[in-house]
């Protein structure tokens, strides 16, 4: 009896290891195959991998020797296959900075080959390593790098779709980190829909999971908790291990900030095991952070204290900041439970200090990169206005050459007719300058004003006010969302107008310390949803108001912007500032050294009386110089009557 066990045994030893043997040379054979024939489609090789094993099982020492067959075959599709593979191991293993250096190789690579498919993905790969170390700048760089890649092709493809699903998924994971959780939202709706269309399951649970994450974070606990076993349903499905822990820690994560202590706790005893058996440093060091507040807030001081300094030697070796703060702050409330108050207070300090030092690194990465691309946006519209400046001069030449040729039909043939053609094409081609001259001043207004804004906001960043900081950077990314949006348009409801001039007066109000007074007085009976104007047009006048009338002004500094129906076809609106007065104003411009003609009245006039031309009544413009009881200048009133239908 015991001599057929010990045959029985060594035959399934012997059909292991032949079975091992076998997928091995499986292994092997396949990557041959697909060195032999080199194929053109990066994505392909997935496919072909993955009907024989799952890409996660392969050991990393086939992908080097992939890259060694690559090589010597000059195969460059295989090398950067290789190397990304190598990267995503590493990235698997927590080991970021190892990942970053071969997903830099495969870009490398890739941009010998001119492929923007597969530099998009590499891209995409090397950003969310750089967003695992907190590195917002070059995450960003390459998440908004492959964005404008998906968006050059003329026909969208599958992997293009895909592509661009990641880039704005990742994108919106940034503005996670800096708290944007407005913006990041917008994004993670995006990406849903194209995982949709994709029938994209991973991708629909990893935004569903990021997604409840920004509820989370603005208070919506409930809608965040549904997101979240959403996104834990497809993981289930997916057979996803990793995903299945993420959702676990997000729900135990909204259910400590819903003070149902007990429920988290069960959550998490759940998924430990898991989390300890995957090894996964920077979800394990997450795991026990959340596992030891769950603890802490249960009172099981032991248990706590174990997890929360676990948590904080993994976190502290492996620069997981985020979890290493939360577990920090987590030890200084329990020690200070055990009345261990010096204990208390140094953990304390350490977490204050790493949350400050985090959130300043991205603040400020944050607020320059805006800058940056501002800085671009401005050469942009620099290039686009002097294109419109060409295009006028242009037609000006065209209609000068015009006016010759029929002077002279006109001497040659006295055809009435041909005079009334040519006075037909001059006021088309006059509307069509106008039109362009609009166009230019809309250009020319965004990059002065939008790098003064930027680095006033960027005082308070400075000034460690973090909450005023992103108060205005919200604002002021409403306000250019605003004008860019406006520009496409002849125009807008006077609605639209008057909201997108508070958002301009509050930034402008931040150069003067917002002792700016602003005041809206709109007549209820006035429905500014059907009244009709130019997009931007009270702009210039709140604008002069600002900087003739109240710069110089010592004191009180006040501007009322009123709306009134003056009868059924007109509508005024009034702009009134305590200012200095245009008297006093043009003293002070006259005094001046550098003389700077001012065209964005003159150019809004014209606007007005192009737009007034479609309808019966005309558009007027008034100036009221105000005066005191003693009769000394008081302000100014500028009165603005538009007609409606």
């Amino acid at each position: 009896m015991e001599n057929r066990l010990v045959i029985l045994a060594i035959l399934f030893l012997n059909s292991l290891v032949f079975s091992q043997n076998t997928n091995k040379t499986d292994l092997k054979t396949i990557f041959n195959q697909i060195v032999d024939n080199k194929y053109e489609n990066y994505f392909k090789l997935d496919s072909i991998l993955e009907k024989n094993r799952e890409l996660n099982t392969i050991p990393q020492e086939e992908f080097y020797k992939l890259y060694e067959n690559s090589l010597k075959k000059d195969y460059k599709i295989g090398q950067i296959y290789a190397y990304n593979n190598i990267g995503k191991v590493f990235r698997l293993q927590s080991k970021y900075e190892k990942a970053i250096e071969y997903h830099i190789k495969a870009l490398k690579l890739v941009n010998t080959i001119k492929n923007n498919d597969v530099k998009a993905y590499t891209l995409n790969l090397l950003g969310s390593c750089y967003r695992r170390l907190d590195d917002i700048k070059n995450a960003l760089n390459c998440h908004q790098d492959a964005l404008t890649l998906t968006k050059r092709v003329k026909k969208e493809t599958l992997i293009n779709k895909r592509n661009k699903s990641i880039s704005v998924n990742n994108i919106g994971n940034i503005y996670l980190l800096l708290k944007q959780y407005d913006l990041a939202l917008q994004k993670f709706e995006t990406s849903i829909s194209i995982s949709k269309e994709l029938n994209n399951k991973l991708g629909l649970a990893i935004n569903y999971q990021n997604m409840g994450f920004s509820q989370e974070n603005l208070g919506f606990y409930d809608d965040a908790i549904e997101n979240y076993y959403n996104s834990l349903k497809i993981n289930k499905e997916l057979n996803s291990e990793r995903g299945q822990i993420i959702c676990y820690n997000s729900l135990a994560s909204t259910n400590l900030k819903k003070l149902e202590f007990e429920k988290a706790l069960e959550l998490m005893e759940k998924i430990y095991p898991l989390a300890v058996e995957k090894n996964n440093k920077f979800y394990l060091a997450r795991t026990l952070t959340n596992l030891g507040i769950a603890n802490l807030k249960t009172n099981h001081l032991e248990d706590a204290e174990k997890y929360l300094t676990e948590s904080v030697k993994l976190s502290s070796e492996n620069n997981f900041n985020r979890s290493n703060t939360r577990s920090l702050f987590a030890l200084s409330e329990l020690y200070e439970k055990q009345k261990e108050e010096k204990k208390a207070y140094e953990y304390y300090k350490k977490a204050v200090a790493l949350e400050k030092k985090t959130i300043n690194e991205k603040t400020f990465s944050y607020v320059n990169n805006l800058i940056s691309k501002q800085n671009i946006l401005a050469k942009i519209n620099e290039r686009d206005n002097m294109e419109k400046q060409f295009q006028i001069q242009d037609l000006r030449t065209e209609q000068d050459r015009n006016i010759l040729i029929i002077t002279l039909v006109t001497i040659a043939l006295s055809s009435i007719a041909l005079y009334s053609v040519y006075r037909q094409k001059l006021l088309n081609n006059d509307r069509k300058i106008l039109l362009l001259e609009q166009q230019a001043l809309q250009t020319q207004m965004n990059p002065h004003f939008i790098f003064n804004a930027l680095n006033s906001i960027k005082l308070y960043v400075i000034n460690n006010d973090q909450k005023q900081a992103v108060y205005y950077l919200n604002k002021f990314s409403k306000l250019i969302r605003n004008i860019l949006e406006v520009s496409k348009v002849k125009e807008v409801s006077l609605k639209e107008e008057l909201s997108t001039m508070d958002l301009y007066m509050t930034i402008e109000n931040i150069r003067f310390s917002n002792e700016i007074d602003y005041t809206l007085n709109i007549n209820p009976d006035l429905n500014t949803d059907t009244i009709k104007v130019p997009p931007l047009v009270l702009q210039p006048f709140l604008e002069n108001a600002i900087w003739h009338g109240l710069s110089s002004k010592e004191g009180n500094k006040k501007i009322t912007l009123t709306a009134n129906k003056v009868s059924e076809d007109v509508v005024s609106v009034n702009i009134i500032d305590n200012g200095i007065g245009r008297e006093a104003a043009g003293e002070i411009k006259r005094s001046k050294s550098l003389k700077r003609k001012s065209v964005g009245i003159d150019l809004t006039i014209e606007r007005l009386k192009t737009f007034a031309e479609d309808y019966e009544e005309e558009f007027t413009l008034t100036y009221h110089d105000l005066t005191d009881d003693f009769g000394k200048p008081a302000g100014t009133k500028v009165s603005i009557q538009f007609p409606v239908v």
